[in-house]
């Protein structure tokens, strides 16, 4: 394929980075469509770990463009706190890109996400408090300022009267408001950092699209965060499913040749929600500390549960992968046995679907099938799908006739070189 989607099929944090950063480098050009700074990319390179938040992955790559698309909602100060750590790594940054569609995302709206969240009180949907929901609010209603409005000569000016008009809704909420000498400094001196790279991205699509280049489309968080079709209204508030690439890049829906579902060996989220395959004992905790499953960013800890294949079937359908890449399959050496959800008791019904009503979803109890595990076997090493153990072969056999897709790469380390490769289809 020319141009592939890498879409996280379950609530994010699957692994996302190391497969887009080995994608990355079969690539081209590497562009991020939706979210903003509260998601985050764990990447090892040459060695070093790095934590991405806004940056697309294969920004390691000097030969590789990178493009933050239209779809993204990007703060100005987070994203020249991570070009500077950047620059201070060595890399030049020449090769990233900003679209001036990219719409912004400020301290009024950072200051509102947490006041509104407060306000909630025990009905809060556990944001990430980045601000990210009150800016899609005023992309949506079409207030919001965007990259093109940053780069303007005028923006000081356009950010005093946003933050005239929002400062009463802050008071309104009972918070302080902000003051626009305190922050139009910081933003300005991100300004001369960002400027550089703001560059008009949909003709540049076209034209490296047209030289035949490999376009790699990322997303940040998972399919059941997405707006439309994750556990609403826990979820995101862009569309994270591969569709999302689209409007996120300005890319057309004939340009785009398929997708591959980033799938987790187990099942995690965070935040609050329902999570039909969710247990809290000594497993979990185990799972937690080997996989460190606390947040990138937040680093708030994961909510642990087994596969859930109905939940992947569904995840499938939204996004239509053929192809998969499973993570974390080396945790299953520390464990006893392995469990997979295979479908859902509904008010003493089997059913093995995905219900669309979260109250039905909080009713859902798992059916599991049990594998054995295969404890005690190092499989960091392995490079041969053959050579896994045969309890892993047949876990992995099972899941890919159940979901009628093929795992083409099976991560069975953090390093890069832990990685299983069965077939090369970028």
């Amino acid at each position: 394929m020319k141009s592939i989607v890498v879409v996280g099929s379950q609530w994010g944090d699957e692994g996302k980075g190391k497969i887009t950063n080995y994608l990355a480098s079969k690539a081209d050009v590497i562009i991020r469509y939706q979210g903003g700074d509260n998601a985050g990319h764990t990447v090892i390179f040459n060695n070093n770990e790095y934590h991405l938040r806004s940056i697309p992955s294969g920004i390691f790559y000097e030969d590789k463009l990178n493009i933050m698309g239209n779809g993204m909602v990007i703060n100005p100060l987070s994203l020249a706190k991570e070009m500077e750590e950047l620059l201070a790594s060595g890399y030049s940054l020449n090769n990233l890109v900003i679209s001036p569609l990219a719409t912004l995302d400020l301290s009024y709206h950072i200051a509102l996400d947490g006041l509104k969240e407060k306000a909630l009180k025990d009905k809060n949907i556990g944001t990430t408090k980045k601000g990210i929901g009150p800016t899609y609010t005023d992309k949506a209603e079409r207030s919001s300022l965007r990259m093109v409005d940053f780069i303007d000569p005028d923006f000081a000016n356009l950010y005093k009267t946003k933050l005239l008009e929002k400062n009463k809704l802050i008071e309104f909420y009972g918070g302080e408001p902000i003051s626009y000498e305190d922050t139009i400094s910081d933003y300005l001196k991100a300004r001369e950092l960002i400027l550089p790279h703001v560059k008009e991205t949909v003709s540049l699509l076209a034209k490296l699209r047209k030289e035949n280049k490999k376009i790699l489309f990322e997303g940040a968080q998972g399919t059941m965060l997405d707006v439309d079709f994750g556990t609403f209204p826990y979820v995101t508030s862009s569309n994270t499913i591969a569709g999302g690439a689209l409007s996120g890049s300005g890319i057309g829906l004939g340009y785009i040749d398929g997708a591959i579902g980033i799938i987790k060996a187990y099942t995690t989220r965070v935040g609050e929600g329902p999570f039909v395959s969710e247990f809290e004992n000594e497993t979990a905790d185990k799972i937690r500390e080997i996989a460190h499953e606390y947040g990138v960013n937040t680093h708030r800890p994961r909510r642990i549960g087994w596969l859930d294949l109905v939940q992947l079937k569904y995840s499938k359908n939204v996004n239509g992968f053929e192809y998969g890449a499973l993570t974390l399959l080396d945790v299953f050496s520390h464990l006893d046995e392995i469990k997979v959800c295979v479908a859902y008791e509904v008010n003493n019904q089997k059913i093995d679907y995905l219900p669309s009503s979260l109250k039905t979803l909080y009713q859902a109890k798992p059916i599991y099938k049990t594998f054995k595990s295969f404890k005690g076997v190092d499989i960091s090493n392995i490079k041969k799908f053959e050579d896994l153990p045969i309890e892993a072969k047949e876990y992995i056999k099972f899941i890919e006739e159940y979901l009628e897709i093929k795992f083409v790469i099976i991560s069975t380390g953090r390093d890069k070189d832990q990685t299983i490769i069965r077939e090369d289809i970028f």
